[in-house]
């Protein structure tokens, strides 16, 4: 396959992935940890999904200091499709991101404001993302139908694929 072509479908699956998480409001983040994995939801911001994720917490978290110790995190969307994305965190302190991805509901959620320097940004830099497209119940209805009949070739990459937003 071509380098261009290798881009086309790059691009198109990374279309794929914004699709599927931009109408799922809270994702799974999972760190590193002493003994295992630490998962728990977080709620994405509302900016354009160009391969970077960002959320927005506290300091005297477990998860801030986990990602200090181990910044290699994963992060779950499941809506009527799923995305797994793994990536590099990234602690942010900008005051002006921060008031820009604020919102009302989070002061009293929060119990403080933007300004306060307990208040950070993760950013999530993606290294990979791998998607099962299952939303569409005439692609996966097809899918099967091509499985059943030995021709499932081209569904392994419209129903289930692994996009590196490295290249």
């Amino acid at each position: 396959m071509s380098k261009s072509n290798d881009t086309q479908i790059n691009q198109e699956a990374v279309e794929t992935v914004k699709d599927i998480i931009k109408n799922v409001e809270t994702a799974m983040l999972s760190t590193f940890a002493d003994g295992g994995i630490n998962s728990r939801p977080m709620q994405t911001q509302d900016i354009e999904f160009d391969g970077d994720l960002w959320f927005l917490t506290k300091k005297d978290t477990s998860k801030y200091q986990e990602i200090m110790d181990n910044p290699n995190v994963n992060v779950a969307y499941v809506g009527k499709s799923y995305v797994s994305i793994r990536g590099v965190a990234e602690v942010v302190d900008d005051v002006q991101r921060k008031k820009e991805l604020w919102k009302k509901v989070y002061a009293s959620f929060l119990d403080t404001t933007y300004e306060d320097p307990n208040i950070i940004l993760i950013k999530i830099n993606t290294q990979t993302a791998e998607y099962w497209d299952t939303g569409d119940k005439l692609k996966t209805v097809k899918a099967f139908l091509r499985k059943m009949t030995g021709n499932s070739e081209k569904d392994k990459k419209e129903l289930n694929q692994t996009v590196n937003m490295n290249s």
